[in-house]
């Protein structure tokens, strides 16, 4: 099997990776518009002989055999260069967020839907075998009806330099940058949360958000002006009358990445905590049957599973969809878009009517 990559930003050498781990499975070319970027690019990995475009016109003109494209452009660039390959006939395997905005998330659902190709979004933390089992335990009723919701993801990359001094570096300048596209934490991570919880819990229905952009870390660096949020709380009220809170931060000193959700059921509780190391992706805490009068937690080791590279793959041979395709990414951005309308008008808002 045959696959390109449009991008060679940070991201693009994980796609590399994981793609070619896989049998049978081979990155033949990649593009890029940045010529610094495409170079750095094919020197890294010029052992595997793949082929570079500065355009993806001209990679698609060029090349004729892929059975899938990955899309590893910055968020601005999602929509046009999805589009893109989609009129040319290919399967596609795209960063999140799918879009800037729903409206762009929308053409790129009903584009995918007119080619019937197979579209995937990544993502990433939908692969932890953990979460996938807290998913399996909710919606087979074994612990009774979601009640309450905890959602929580932190990050603390501006507030610590595990991954580097975020003042010196355009991979993390561009994140707290409007112009650039970024949508701040809620349009970087916040996406990855709000996906966790509806796809464990079932659809949002209204929320209530406040977005928080601190002014003391300065208004500009070079040509990136910071003003995008730097974090936010969510009250949310789900359509099956559950309610819960969803927060994220680049502030969460002593977290380098985790996301941790609680779903209190009325016959008990999940939990899982992701961690950066993945040391505990595969562990399910569940409180249930004669332990919830014993405030008692069973650890359940969930046997690893299929990650979204090789579901993308398997969803080109089986030629089937395997979440999450467009139509949730298209979801999550509705509530993305909803949230950023609760914090301009300072209100609750009906997802439904954005």
């Amino acid at each position: 099997m045959k696959l390109g990559i449009v991008g060679t930003g940070n991201i693009s050498s994980r796609h590399l990776d994981e793609f070619q781990k896989i049998k049978d499975v081979n990155v033949e070319a990649v593009c890029d518009t940045n010529e610094k970027n495409l170079n750095i690019f094919l020197d890294k990995y010029k052992l595997l002989n793949i082929r570079g475009y500065l355009t993806l016109g001209e990679m698609l003109e060029k090349e004729k055999n892929f059975d899938g494209i990955s899309n590893t452009t910055p968020d601005k660039f999602h929509k046009e260069t999805t589009l893109q390959i989609l009129e040319k006939g290919y399967n596609i395997f795209c960063e999140k967020p799918l879009a800037e905005n729903y409206e762009d998330a929308k053409e790129m659902v009903a584009a995918a839907s007119k080619s019937k190709k197979i579209n995937m979004v990544n993502f990433t933390y939908r692969e932890a075998s953990a979460y996938q089992k807290l998913v399996d335990t909710i919606k087979s009723g074994a612990i009774g009806i979601p009640r309450h919701i905890s959602a929580c993801y932190y990050q603390s990359w501006l507030a610590s330099n595990k991954w580097g001094d975020w003042r010196k570096e355009d991979k993390w300048l561009w994140r707290l940058s409007k112009k650039h596209g970024s949508n701040g934490a809620l349009g970087d991570t916040g996406v990855h949360i709000f996906d966790f919880a509806v796809n464990a819990v079932g659809d949002i229905k209204e929320v209530f958000a406040d977005l928080k952009t601190y002014k003391d870390k300065g208004k500009r660096i070079k040509n990136y002006v910071l003003d995008a949020n730097d974090g936010f709380n969510a009250l949310v009220r789900f359509e099956n009358g559950a309610i819960g809170t969803i927060t994220n931060t680049r502030y969460a000193t002593g977290h380098a990445n985790s996301l941790i959700l609680e779903v209190f059921c009325t016959k008990g509780s999940v939990k899982v905590e992701l961690d950066e190391e993945r040391t505990k992706w595969t562990t399910l805490h569940i409180c249930q049957a004669e332990n919830i009068n014993r405030m008692s937690w069973q650890t359940i080791d969930c046997p690893k599973t299929s990650n979204n590279y090789e579901n993308f793959i398997k969803s080109i041979q089986i030629n089937k969809n395997i979440q999450p395709d467009f139509k949730q990414g298209a979801k999550i951005q509705k509530i993305i878009d909803s949230c950023i309308k609760s914090n301009d008008n300072n209100s609750w808002i009906d997802i439904n009517n954005i």
